[in-house]
């Protein structure tokens, strides 16, 4: 089969013929229909994230944000089928830990990020291998696109478990979204959906306008205001209740947290880069003068994709509206260059294969 092949850090993926996805007794394979290129998978290519023990090594297959259709289930498998339409989040759990019976399987203890370890390749090919399918592939509702849903794998799952289940995002509420990537403008739609007031802040004015697009009431361009905090304060009488990094870089961390007032929620999504090594300095006396929470969230557990489906069903959710444009797999190289200089906006999806 076809995929995009990690041969070295830095260096364009190569478009190879590969051995297809063994089947493991619990698993099942998923012929691809359609995975979205995220900037997470930039990380990769760049060989980022070695403090964490997810550099990717030469030989990897990338891609996490994947929907398709089941076509093999193994022997072990009960509750997936072949023909099943599923998403399949980045963070795949063994189901069974004490993280994963608590409802937590994001924090798995033995999680396996897909794509990024070599026990786990990825969705840049024709099909893909899910391990514990039973807890792994989640199950899509009728008449929605492979096309539309890959968001759930990462992005718009990763933005929805930090803003419904993280922060206490309540109504009226100032929200202040960091970063309008992929992430942060599936945040600022979801946001949007809970309820709150928007305020998108980003150097790109096209990446403003797209939030503006998906419910952001403010903006603040970055690239001519002084004071990124104070902007914020100042449009959002006096600081914001909740604020979110969906970047990852010390200035976002730190202007998320500084643009909070009394007892605000600063939500860190966004991971670093080699720069930072996941090591960014804080306002500490600050955040204690204010009461400010700091608070992790990575991905969400299937177990809970249901709510964002009954959004999507009544048209306050609409993953689809975060996706720029429709590639092949063989655009995955270029594509992942032009993160580079944060030149794309939204989330391209292939969906050729």
């Amino acid at each position: 089969m076809r995929a995009a092949v990690l041969k070295e850090h830095g260096e364009p993926l190569e478009i190879e013929d590969i051995d297809r996805p063994t089947l493991d007794p619990n698993g099942a394979i998923v012929e691809m229909e359609a995975c979205g290129i995220c900037r997470s998978d930039w990380h990769g290519w760049q060989g980022d994230w070695e403090w964490l023990g997810l550099k990717p090594e030469p030989g990897q297959v990338l891609g996490h944000e994947p929907a398709g259709r089941v076509v093999e289930v193994g022997d072990d498998v009960e509750n997936v089928s072949e023909g099943d339409h599923v998403a399949v989040p980045f963070n795949l759990g063994d189901g069974s830990c004490p993280e994963c019976r608590r409802g937590h399987s994001n924090t798995c203890e033995n999680v396996m990020p897909l794509g990024f370890v070599e026990p786990a390749p990825g969705a840049f090919a024709e099909e893909l291998h899910v391990p514990v399918a039973d807890h792994n592939a989640v199950r899509l509702p009728d008449g929605v696109s492979s096309t539309d849903m890959a968001g759930l794998g990462c992005r718009f799952m990763t933005s929805f478990h930090a803003l419904a289940h993280r922060a206490d995002v309540g109504a009226g509420d100032w929200v202040a979204i960091h970063g309008c990537g992929g992430i942060g403008l599936s945040a600022v739609h979801i946001a949007d959906a809970l309820g709150a007031n928007v305020i998108a802040v980003d150097l790109q004015e096209e990446k403003l306008e797209k939030a503006k697009s998906l419910g952001a009431v403010e903006t603040v361009d970055a690239s001519d205001t002084e004071d990124v905090p104070e902007a914020v304060k100042a449009l959002a009488d006096g600081g914001a209740q909740v604020s979110v990094d969906g970047l990852g870089i010390e200035t976002t961390c730190r202007n998320s947290v500084l643009s909070l007032g009394n007892r605000g929620q600063h939500v860190q999504i966004g991971l670093t880069t080699q720069e930072e090594e996941g090591m960014v300095s804080l306002p500490t006396d600050a955040m204690v003068m204010s009461e400010i929470e700091f608070i992790g969230s990575l991905g969400m557990p299937p177990t809970r994709y249901d709510e964002i489906f009954r959004l999507v069903a009544t048209g306050k959710l609409d993953p689809s509206a975060v996706v720029s444009e429709t590639v092949g797999l063989d655009d995955v190289p270029e594509q992942l260059e032009a993160m580079t200089d944060f030149g794309t906006v939204g989330i391209p999806v292939i969906d050729e294969f």
